[in-house]
């Protein structure tokens, strides 16, 4: 009798198994990859270009400092373009929110307490925001109206409220200074590292948390993608547009609060300049206007090529009027690059 030759099998090695574990990685993570290469790609060429500045610690710690204040805005702002909605009235929310606090300091004077007033003070600043953004979302979701729309004429609204409800008036914020809140707010760690950018980088991670980790973000991004598929597979897309929205106003608030106590002062002009950087940010990131796709990392590095696009036209030889060109030329390539990708994939 002979013996069946014995079956051999041939064990995948590890050489094998490791190009295709990277090529999955890559097509997981095309968009993260993406805009991180253009990051990498713009700062190695901003150095080269201005060497002096870019090679200069004094340079990161300028942009440690100013960026956080919109670049904040941006991270709850990709949440609601991810589902497929806009938001142009945070600048006025961020103004309403310090006009909440400046009237619940005045109306708690009798705690004869700075740092109870200043606590009661940002807690109605953030209830204000929330409130605002509430009523942003019920109006679009209520009497089904686009959030461009909606949103342009609630900018005009709240503005109009601030200029009010402040007869167009400055006022000082240096009673602040001697307070907890101000070093916990806008103060530096080791005399270096501003608070506002920890602010960034902490919303950043929950940002990052709720679309990637939540139900809520696999409901936004349904929500994005198709709504009437999300609307049959039983998720409430008027209640998360909502909270879209509210997270917006909330954050706005708090950006307008580090962004006051900053300066020790508040204008009713608040925010007004934060508009264009703040989307600028977002499309940059590879959140596509369309809905349905979009990082929050994106976003977070989007905001420092932003911030730095004014430091570097000035560090070239370039004058400060090619900043607003540039932000504006960023923001039109974005939906392009997005349009053309959409209609590839369809």
């Amino acid at each position: 009798m002979t013996t069946p030759p014995k079956e051999t099998t041939s064990p995948v090695t590890p050489h094998y198994q490791v190009p295709f574990s990277i090529r999955r990685f890559a097509r997981s993570n095309s968009a993260q990859l993406g805009i991180l290469g253009v990051f990498l790609l713009l700062w190695l060429i901003f150095i080269i270009s201005a060497p002096e500045t870019f090679l200069s610690p004094r340079i990161y710690f300028a942009f440690m400092s100013s960026i956080p204040f919109f670049a904040i805005m941006a991270i709850p702002l990709t949440i609601v373009v991810v589902a497929k909605e806009i938001d142009l009235s945070f600048p006025s929310i961020m103004a309403m929110g310090m006009v909440a606090f400046s009237y619940t300091y005045g109306a708690t004077s009798f705690f004869h307490n700075d740092n109870i007033q200043v606590f009661l003070g940002i807690v109605a600043a953030l209830l204000t925001g929330t409130v605002i953004g509430w009523l942003n979302g019920f109006i679009i979701v209520k009497f089904a109206i686009p959030s461009l729309v909606v949103t342009i004429g609630t900018q005009f609204l709240w503005r109009g409220a601030d200029l009010v409800l402040t007869q167009g008036a400055n006022f000082s914020l240096t009673y602040i200074n001697d307070t907890i809140f101000y070093q916990l707010l806008v103060g530096k760690i080791g005399g270096y590292l501003p608070m506002q950018m920890v602010w960034f980088i902490l919303i950043t991670i929950l940002g990052w948390v709720f679309l990637n980790r939540h139900i809520f973000g696999a409901h936004i991004y349904l929500i994005g993608d198709n709504i009437n598929s999300a609307e049959l597979m039983g998720i409430n897309t008027n209640r998360r547009r909502i909270q879209a929205f509210m997270l917006v106003g909330l954050v706005a608030a708090f950006a307008g609060v580090i962004a006051s106590f900053y300066v020790s002062y508040f204008w009713p002009s608040l925010g007004d300049g934060y508009l264009l950087n703040t989307l600028a940010s977002v499309f940059l990131g590879g959140t596509s206007v369309f809905g349905g796709t979009g990082t929050i990392l994106g976003t977070f590095l989007g905001a420092f090529i932003i911030g730095a696009i004014e430091a570097a036209t000035v560090a070239i030889g370039l004058t400060g009027f090619w900043t607003q060109f540039i932000y504006g030329l960023i923001i039109v390539l974005s939906v392009i690059m997005h349009t053309y990708l959409r209609k590839r994939g369809e």
